[in-house]
């Protein structure tokens, strides 16, 4: 795998530069690398999709434990650079790609089964990538995510806590989350200015608290609590008030919270994800 050294030479030598819009951060460190694929726990047979090959880093070493990746990389002069020098082995297929457009059910035909994906995400996308998992959370197996730490720390807050927000609530009810590994800032060129964590997302096989949840509808789920975060030092009532979900009124969610158990005055932060797929299931769907 590429030295800091390495990569320094041959983003000169292309005349390629991290791109600062892209978030692009290579990680230089080969045990941490080795470390990272060890607590994601690849089978010998498993066909992973990684997000963000970079200069090949994680891909190389990776490659040598798995059947196969599938590599999306939005950056054109690295896919070049990688296809002109055949640097990357034959179990690797380099896909040029946004994730963020990228159809997910055409990875998962192309994996043979529910996604196992593998990323070194760029902190600016970090948040949209994770709620296009959650939309695709159904095809998806797990996702093992190089994250900034305060999105890493979000992921699994506990309610009435600062970090507690959108993203814990919507995986609370479809996801488990682990911390497997912190990581600084001197394992990575350039240098970002704060802690990355990696994190395990698993959606499937669904564990037996999320098996256990009650059915709800989904999207109407989702805008209630994006919803009631947008303004979350208001009380419940006003944030979902002003929220309007399903055309509700100031009566109607007066009434919906009552009948739900929940007071009105609470904070969005004050309730658990089980107590919001309660208010979701009083809701009229549209």
């Amino acid at each position: 795998m590429p030295t800091r050294h390495d990569i320094k030479k041959i983003l000169q030598n292309q005349h390629l530069a991290p791109h600062k819009n892209l978030g692009q951060n290579f990680l230089v460190n080969k045990d941490t690398i080795e470390t990272i694929i060890d607590r994601a726990a690849p089978a010998p047979g498993d066909i992973i999709v990684e997000f963000g090959v970079g200069l090949g880093s994680l891909t190389l070493p990776l490659a040598r434990r798995v059947k196969k990746i599938i590599g999306l990389e939005i950056d054109a002069g690295i896919v070049k650079w990688h296809k002109e020098n055949n640097t990357l082995p034959d179990n690797v297929e380099l896909i040029h790609q946004d994730l963020l457009k990228s159809d997910f059910s055409k990875l998962a035909e192309m994996s043979g089964g529910p996604l196992k994906i593998i990323a070194n995400l760029p902190y600016s996308i970090s948040n949209p990538v994770i709620f296009k998992l959650i939309e695709n959370k159904e095809i998806i197996a797990s996702a093992t995510l190089m994250l900034q730490k305060e999105v890493a720390d979000r992921l699994s807050a506990q309610p009435r806590t600062k970090a507690y927000g959108v993203l814990s609530v919507l995986l609370g009810t479809c996801a488990e989350i682990r911390q497997l590994l912190k990581i600084g800032p001197g394992q990575f060129h350039p240098r970002p200015k704060v802690d990355s964590v990696v994190v395990s997302i698993s959606f499937l096989p669904k564990s037996d608290k999320i098996a256990a949840l009650p059915p709800f509808d989904r999207k109407t789920f989702t805008k209630i609590v994006k919803g009631a975060f947008q303004q979350r030092r208001k009380t419940l009532l006003n944030a979902l008030s002003a929220a309007a979900v399903n055309n509700t009124s100031k009566t109607d969610v007066t009434e919906i919270l009552r009948f739900s158990g929940i007071e009105p005055s609470v904070r969005p932060d004050q309730l658990s994800p089980e107590q919001y797929i309660h208010i979701a299931r009083n809701y009229p769907t549209p």
